[in-house]
């Protein structure tokens, strides 16, 4: 039988939930009934090394950050020539993928849905533009693809047609995310942390959704009763970071704060610490607490996006921007023992693993790549 010829368009591969759930598609994907294409509208980023490691074919427009070209337009239209299927990932790619199927022989596209928030005030105009465009274009496309539940009734208020939309979360590598007892030995080499304090983690990018203010707001509260460590891990968040530093200052944790910057060991850093905490404002599906539940590391997170459906009963909940709630969440996981906290990370990996598994995940993809 036929292989079924599928090319992937993203707007770029760096860092993010949407290119690392796109290598994971691809990672576990049924070679067998299906070929594998990507485009990146940008360049190969981080994620295009790993990607052509998997025997893929990684095409790079080269086009500048949201600056669409005819250029790179005639070199996506050569590269589809005989795609089945084309799936999409992110707003640009998105309508860009769309103008590509309408001037193709392309049998189906498929749309991704990334991001929950469209507030006008936390988005570039562009965005929200392209997002309006798309929500008019989306009625056309067979398949739109929402990461979470929370985006899904963001983009149907938004005007996405409701006809198509379906939600498949993140997926998870079970056997990469898991806890090694071995894991805290290693962290506190890697930050030379002292033995006896709590290991507090919080994964993110230099970006105001991920609230980085509130996290150390809540933390200089949490300092009056417990001593402990946070690792701060993600790009953009290093000694270069002016604002990041000043802030820490100003809530007087310097003593208290590890900055990692972007790391390539997360799943050690994870297994590792001893609670996880998400302040964000905003999420989409957040990869990062499905990891760190994976490693049966307790979290702590705000209900932004589909966080508090992924953490569920097996962790604490509470309200995004404020800073004392987070602070009670803390103080409440810090309480217990560690042996319920133990408990509690056994029944948070347990429910990735019955409703996140990355196996299951692809073949809810899979079963949308039909001609």
């Amino acid at each position: 039988m036929d292989r079924i010829n599928i090319t992937h368009i993203i707007t770029g591969l760096n860092m993010g939930g949407a290119e690392t759930m796109l290598y994971k598609l691809l990672k576990y994907g049924n070679r067998d009934k299906y070929t594998f294409k990507v485009i990146s509208m940008m360049n190969e980023g981080v994620y295009g090394e790993k990607i052509k490691g998997l025997g893929i074919q990684v095409i790079s427009l080269n086009m500048k950050q949201g600056r669409p070209s005819l250029k790179g337009f005639i070199k996506a239209k050569k590269a589809i020539r005989n795609t089945d299927i084309i799936q999409t990932w992110m707003y640009h790619a998105d309508l860009f993928g769309y103008l590509l199927y309408k001037t193709s022989k392309v049998k189906k596209l498929i749309w991704g849905i990334r991001r929950n928030n469209l507030d006008t005030s936390l988005n570039k105009k562009s965005t929200i533009y392209i997002a309006k465009l798309n929500s008019l274009l989306s009625k056309r496309v067979d398949t739109v693809v929402s990461c979470s539940l929370k985006a899904k009734e963001t983009h149907l208020d938004f005007g996405y047609s409701n006809k198509n939309m379906i939600v498949i979360p993140n997926g998870f590598e079970m056997q990469k995310f898991k806890l090694d007892k071995n894991d805290k030995q290693e962290l506190r080499k890697i930050v030379n942390l002292p033995k006896g304090v709590p290991y507090i983690l919080h994964v993110g990018r230099w970006n105001k959704l991920k609230d980085h203010s509130n996290l150390l707001k809540a933390l200089k509260l949490v300092k009056r009763n417990f001593k402990f460590q946070v690792i701060l891990v993600g790009p953009n968040i290093d000694e270069q970071n002016s604002e990041l530093i000043s802030m820490i200052k100003e809530f007087n944790l310097a003593n208290h704060i590890n900055l990692l910057g972007r790391r390539e060991d997360i799943q050690t850093i994870m297994s590792g610490s001893d609670l996880f905490v998400s302040s964000s404002i905003d999420e989409g599906f957040p990869n990062v607490i499905g990891e760190a539940m994976a490693c049966e590391t307790p979290c702590v997170v705000t209900d932004a996006g589909d966080s508090g459906y992924v953490v569920d009963n097996t962790g604490i909940v509470v309200p995004p921007k404020d800073s004392q709630a987070l602070a009670n969440g803390i103080i409440k996981m810090l309480n217990y023992t560690n042996e319920e906290r133990e408990k509690i990370g056994k029944q948070a990996r347990q429910r990735v693993i019955e409703h996140f598994d990355i196996h299951t995940v692809t073949k809810q993809f899979e079963s949308l790549y039909n001609v």
